[in-house]
């Protein structure tokens, strides 16, 4: 991870956003170049309880060299929920509009994104702030 951030939130591996985010930081944590990110992240934990995974079970796959097909098949066999196509539709929406939905959770979300620019008003959501947060990690200016 040290030369480019992992995959964005928003891109999906059989309809679920965070899945290819998780597996890039899977991949880099194997790798000892995760850098400041972290492999079952409160994000990862989003996904890894929809669909009733081990983190470390998914992290054993990518040990293998699995590849993000593989990693799907291996999820959708071992999942313990079985969630539907409609159901991981209407999952990843939900997550991919997602935004602090408290007054303390605006407070941290609001710091973080006037670290990272003062004037971005377009950034509410989950998603949206760590998009900003890794192109300007990796030298974008916010």
């Amino acid at each position: 991870m040290l030369q480019r951030p992992p995959r964005s939130p928003r891109v999906r591996l059989g309809g679920y956003v965070i899945l290819p985010r998780m597996l890039d930081k899977g991949r880099a944590t194997i790798a000892g170049k995760i850098g400041e990110y972290k492999f079952n992240c409160p994000l990862d934990q989003h996904f890894v309880d929809f669909v009733g995974i081990d983190a470390e079970a998914l992290k054993a796959e990518l040990q293998k060299g699995a590849g993000d097909g593989e990693i799907l098949a291996w999820v959708q066999a071992t999942s313990k929920t079985k969630p539907k196509p409609w159901e991981i539709a209407a999952w990843s929406s939900y997550h991919d509009e997602r935004g602090p939905n408290d007054f303390e959770t605006r407070e941290f979300f609001n710091g973080l994104l006037g670290s990272l620019s003062k004037s971005r008003e377009d950034v509410a959501g989950w998603f949206e702030l760590l998009d900003l947060d890794d192109y300007v990690t990796f030298g974008g200016k916010a």
